[in-house]
């Protein structure tokens, strides 16, 4: 990376303001997964528009997207070797099927960690343009797996999401599939990563990877319903970590805990691939 610790704290990223409509939110659900059963009418409700139709909580992390910044030549990040660590929300009101929104992302912190990356940690406040209403704020810890070693900053990496105790009380699956990459990154987020083997291969990968917040997404919806906590809102905050990839097509079982503890398993591997923790008022 070009940018030393000091500079990377004060490097600007730009505003985003978007407009969406109800066909993007309806995509957003169906690249999640949502209605694999068409006969699901939960899901129904995110899908159709005769229901609004209702808006998942975690499109917050999409909306007023500030794109693959890191990219930036003035950066000079490693970002074939990008990792996502970690997600957070945290809603103030609920996100409107259509609308127009304002994004502003900023950089939080960085840690280094020396041969094992650089961590990265930054936050979005999410506003509707409308009336200039806090809809959300947005956390994120990317893993620069090749971008250790920066002088001036901290080496102590934040507390993770609290880990579940005793036995989960429900678990259910939640079947990916092998396009969901590809329906996905017509969001916005077009990482090669999880689209171009080549570029997988290069990053130690086999195949291409789901991205972590299409992971997120519908992990959460998962958890929602597990908790019987999905209207008239799915959450109010969340907070997740993300210790292994999802290859598009796996099965995840998602156990629940009655704190809103859960952690997510991907299922033919026995791998736990995210953990966290979900909050209801």
């Amino acid at each position: 990376m070009h940018l030393t610790y000091e500079e990377l704290l004060t490097y600007d990223i730009p505003a985003v303001r978007q407009s969406y409509s109800r066909r993007d939110t309806i995509l957003y659900a169906l690249s999640v997964g949502l209605a694999q059963n068409p006969l699901d009418e939960l899901d129904l409700q995110y899908v159709d528009e005769q229901y609004g139709p209702r808006t998942l909580p975690s499109m917050a992390v999409i909306l007023g997207y500030p794109g693959f910044w890191l990219k930036s030549p003035d950066i000079g990040a490693d970002v074939t070797r990008l990792l996502h660590g970690e997600q957070s929300v945290i809603l103030f009101a609920p996100i409107p099927p259509e609308g127009e929104v304002i994004g502003k992302t900023r950089v939080l912190d960085a840690v280094d960690k020396g041969d094992k990356g650089l961590l990265l940690y930054t936050q979005k406040e999410l506003r509707d343009a409308a009336n200039d209403r806090v809809l959300a704020h947005t956390f994120a810890t990317h893993v620069l797996r090749g971008d250790g070693g920066m002088a001036g900053a901290p080496g102590l990496a934040r507390p993770g999401p609290p880990a579940p105790h005793g036995p989960a009380a429900r678990s259910c699956m939640v079947q990916t599939r092998p396009e969901q990459a590809l329906l996905y990154r017509q969001n916005g987020d077009r990482n090669p990563l999880h689209s171009d083997p080549v570029i997988a291969r290069k990053a130690g990968y086999d195949r291409p990877i789901l991205h972590g917040l299409c992971s997120f997404a519908a992990i959460n919806h998962a958890v929602a319903r597990c908790l019987e906590k999905t209207a008239p809102d799915d959450f109010d905050s969340v907070s997740m970590r993300f210790s292994a990839p999802v290859f598009p097509g796996e099965t995840l079982r998602v156990d629940v805990w009655p704190d809103g503890c859960f952690r997510a398993i991907a299922a033919e591997r026995d791998v736990v691939a995210a953990s966290g923790r979900q909050q209801h008022c």
